[in-house]
C-alpha cells in the first residue's frame, strides 16, 4: 500500500502499485492533462513509471524546468521521426537537449535545405497532432545492437556496441519509430505544442574530423506557444543588437584573419574602452586598491610552480629565447604574488589589494571566437586581495558592495548570484574549506541577497561566488567573480608574519567585476543597442551648420565644448540640415546642436536629442551645464520624447 508524499507535505495512500499519471489523475483532471513526468524521490521518471512503495513525488509539468527539458528531448525524437518518414534513407545518430532547444544529427546522401526544414517542421506538427503514445521498453545491449542493425541504423548500432554488455537499455517507440534513449519522455506527441526548427549545420561523427560530416538540425521547443514567440522575439532583438554588426555601423572595432581573436579598436570604440577602464580605475582607487603592472612574457618555471602550465597546456602562447621557454601570460595572479613577495609582510599590512588591467593571451580554439565575446587577447579588471582567514568575510562583503555599485552605474540591476562549493578533487583540508564557504555564505546572507548553491562547482583551490547580469532581453552573462584560493600563495612562497610571530600563508582572493573589458563592452553594445548613455558615448555632441556662413560660430561652439571636456564634433558639409540630423541620429550621437541665422544672431544653439526631442534654444553655458550634469549622474537613458 504505497504512501505518496507530495511537495506540499500532504499524503495519499493507494491500495496497489500506482503510476505517476494515476496519482496525477487522483489529484485532478487538470493536473493529469498537464502531467509530463514525475520526480520520484528526487529522480525524474516517465509518467508511466510504476511506484510500488512509499515515495516522495513531484508531478512535473511544462511550468517546471525539468518539464521543459523533457519537452525538448521529446521534440528531438519527433524531429528524427519526421526525418525518417520523409527521408527513409537518412540514418539517425544522436539528439540531445541544449540551451533553449535541441539538435539531432543525421547522415544523408545530400545536404538538407531550408525548404527541407519547412517540410520537416510541417511533418513534425502533423505527428504531434496525431497524439501518438510514447512507450518505453528494455532490451539487452546485444539485442539492441541487432535491432538497430536490422533497421539499417548503423550509427545507432555503433553507439550501443560501445556500451557495457551487462546494461539493459531503454528504447522509446512512437508511431512505429523507435529510438535509443535513457528518457524520460512526455506521455505522447500531443504534449509537444510549441517548437520551431532553426538552422542546419555540419558536425563530424563523434566530434572527430576524421569521421563523416553529418548534418545537424537545430530546433527550439517550449512549454507553450507564448513562450516560443517570446523566445523568437528575443532572437530578433539579439540579431538587431549583434555587437559585431553595430561595431561596423558605428565604426567601433573590427577583427580580421591576420590576428584571429584579437581586436582592432577604432577611435570611437577606443573611447568607450577608455571610459570603462578609467571608470573602474577610479572605483578601485577609492576602494583601497593599488594599481600595478606586470610583465607580458614570463619564464615557464613560474607557470609550472603555479600549476597553470599543466592546467592550460596548449592554450598558453609560448615563445623561446636564449635557451629559455616563456609564456605570454594567460592570467595575472602569479605575477601579483611576485609583487606581494617583495619585502616581509606583517599581519598588520593585510589586507593588501593589488589591481591590474593586465593584458592576457589564451589560445582559444578558432571555432569558439566570437567578436568581443570570445577573444584570444583580453584585459581583465583583475585584482587580488591578500588577507587572513579571518578577513575573508569582510573583504567579500566590501567587494559585493563595490560590484553592485558598478553594475548599477552601467544600468544592470538584475543580478544572479551563485555560490560554488568544494569539488571532489581539491587542495586544502576540510576545516579550511568550511571556514571559507561559511565566510562567503555569511557575506551573502548578511546583505540579504538571494543566491543559488552550486555544490562541487568550486575551483580546486577554493570556493567562489559568481555574479551574472541579466540584460534587457533576458540573456544572462556571467561577469563578476570572487574566488578564495588556499593553494597558489603557498605554491609561490607568499607568507606573512602572524601576531604570534609565526610565518603564515595568506589567503588570496581572486576577484573581477566586469570580467574582461572586451567582453563587457560587447555586452554593453548589445544592452544599449549602440545607443550609449551620454557618459559612455564616443561622440557626445554633434554641432551642425545650416549654411556655410554659420561655420565660424559653429567652430566657436565646438571649441567651448571641447574645453569643457565634452566629446564633440562638427559637421560643416553642404548638406540639408534634415539629412545631417537623420545621419547623426542613426549614428547614435546623444545631442545634436543646430546652428543657423537665428542662433548666430542670438548667440545661442538649438538642441535636439538623438531620440528626436526638441529642447529648444539654449545658451552654450546652459547646454554645457545640462550635459555635464547628465554625464556626472551617469544617466542610463537618453532624454525621451
Amino acid at each position: 500500500m504505497p504512501q505518496i508524499t507530495l511537495p506540499d507535505g500532504s499524503q495519499r495512500e493507494f491500495a496497489h502499485a500506482v503510476t505517476v499519471m494515476e496519482i496525477a489523475q487522483s489529484i485532478g483532471t487538470g493536473l493529469a492533462k498537464a502531467t509530463l513526468a514525475g520526480k520520484v524521490d528526487g529522480r525524474v521518471v516517465d509518467a508511466s513509471t510504476v511506484i510500488e512503495g512509499d515515495a516522495h513525488l513531484q508531478v512535473i509539468t511544462a511550468k517546471d524546468a525539468e518539464g521543459v527539458d523533457i519537452i525538448r528531448h521529446s521534440t528531438a525524437h519527433l524531429l528524427a521521426q519526421a526525418v525518417k518518414q520523409l527521408f527513409p534513407d537518412a540514418q539517425v545518430t544522436i539528439g540531445p537537449v541544449i540551451d533553449n532547444g535541441f539538435f539531432y544529427d543525421f547522415s544523408y546522401h545530400r545536404p538538407f535545405t531550408p525548404d527541407d526544414l519547412t517540410v520537416i517542421e510541417k511533418k513534425m506538427q502533423q505527428l504531434a497532432d496525431e497524439d501518438l503514445a510514447i512507450k518505453r521498453s528494455l532490451l539487452s545491449r546485444d539485442a539492441a545492437v541487432k535491432f538497430f542493425q536490422d533497421l539499417g541504423e548503423h550509427y545507432k548500432a555503433e553507439i550501443i556496441a560501445s556500451i557495457p554488455a551487462n546494461e539493459d537499455l531503454s528504447l522509446y517507440e512512437q508511431g512505429g519509430f523507435t529510438d535509443l534513449c535513457r528518457g524520460p519522455h512526455v506521455p505522447s506527441t500531443g504534449k509537444l505544442k510549441a517548437f520551431k526548427l532553426m538552422k542546419i549545420a555540419g558536425a563530424y561523427w563523434r566530434g572527430d574530423a576524421k569521421n563523416e560530416m553529418l548534418q545537424r538540425i537545430y530546433g527550439t521547443a517550449w512549454g507553450d506557444k507564448k513562450e516560443l514567440q517570446e523566445y523568437l522575439h528575443r532572437l530578433e532583438e539579439a540579431e538587431k543588437r549583434d555587437h559585431r554588426k553595430l561595431a561596423k555601423t558605428l565604426d567601433l572595432f573590427h577583427t580580421q584573419e591576420e590576428a584571429p581573436g584579437m581586436v582592432f579598436w577604432h577611435e570611437k570604440g577606443w573611447v568607450i574602452y577608455q571610459q570603462v577602464e578609467q571608470y573602474i580605475r577610479e572605483k578601485l582607487r577609492l576602494n583601497g586598491y593599488g594599481e600595478v603592472k606586470t610583465p607580458q612574457v614570463v619564464d615557464r618555471s613560474l607557470w609550472e610552480k603555479s600549476g597553470h602550465w599543466d592546467k592550460f597546456g596548449s592554450m598558453i602562447f609560448t615563445t623561446h629565447s636564449e635557451n629559455r621557454d616563456y609564456a605570454i601570460k594567460p592570467m595575472n595572479c602569479p605575477c601579483h604574488i611576485q609583487i606581494y613577495n617583495q619585502g616581509i609582510k606583517s599581519y598588520r599590512d593585510l589586507p593588501i589589494r593589488l589591481a591590474e588591467f593586465g593584458s592576457c593571451h589564451r589560445n582559444e580554439p578558432s571555432g569558439t571566437l566570437h567578436g568581443l565575446m570570445r577573444v584570444r587577447n583580453f584585459v581583465q579588471d583583475d585584482a587580488h586581495i591578500f588577507c587572513t582567514e579571518g578577513q575573508i568575510q569582510e573583504e567579500v562583503a566590501t567587494f559585493i558592495d563595490l560590484l553592485f555599485d558598478v553594475y548599477k552605474d552601467f544600468g544592470f540591476d538584475d543580478i544572479i548570484i551563485k555560490l560554488s562549493t568544494r569539488p571532489e578533487n581539491r587542495v586544502g583540508d576540510d576545516a579550511v574549506w568550511d571556514k571559507a564557504e561559511s565566510a562567503l555564505q555569511l557575506a551573502l546572507d548578511t546583505k540579504g541577497l538571494k543566491w543559488d548553491l552550486q555544490p562541487g562547482e568550486g575551483a580546486f583551490y577554493g570556493p567562489k561566488i559568481e555574479f551574472s547580469l541579466k540584460d534587457c532581453i533576458g540573456r544572462v552573462w556571467q561577469c563578476g567573480t570572487i574566488q578564495v584560493d588556499f593553494s597558489m600563495p603557498g605554491r609561490l612562497g607568499a607568507t606573512y608574519i602572524a601576531e604570534d610571530g609565526s610565518k603564515q600563508v595568506p589567503v588570496m582572493l581572486h576577484r573581477a567585476i566586469l570580467g574582461s573589458l572586451e567582453r563587457f563592452i560587447g555586452i554593453l553594445i548589445e544592452q544599449f543597442a549602440g545607443t550609449f548613455p551620454v557618459w559612455l558615448a564616443p561622440v557626445q555632441v554633434m554641432v551642425m551648420t545650416i549654411a556655410d556662413r554659420h561655420a565660424d560660430y559653429a567652430s566657436t561652439i565646438l571649441r567651448e565644448l571641447e574645453v569643457a571636456g565634452i566629446r564633440a564634433r562638427i559637421d560643416l558639409r553642404n548638406e540639408k540640415i534634415g539629412f545631417k540630423i537623420r545621419e547623426h541620429s542613426m549614428l547614435r550621437v546623444p545631442y545634436l546642436l543646430l546652428v543657423g541665422d537665428k542662433e548666430l544672431e542670438g548667440q545661442r544653439i538649438t538642441v535636439r536629442t538623438q531620440k528626436g526631442q526638441d529642447l529648444g534654444s539654449l545658451s552654450i553655458t546652459e547646454f554645457t551645464h545640462l550635459i555635464k550634469q547628465e554625464i556626472a549622474d551617469r544617466k542610463q537613458q537618453a532624454l525621451e520624447d
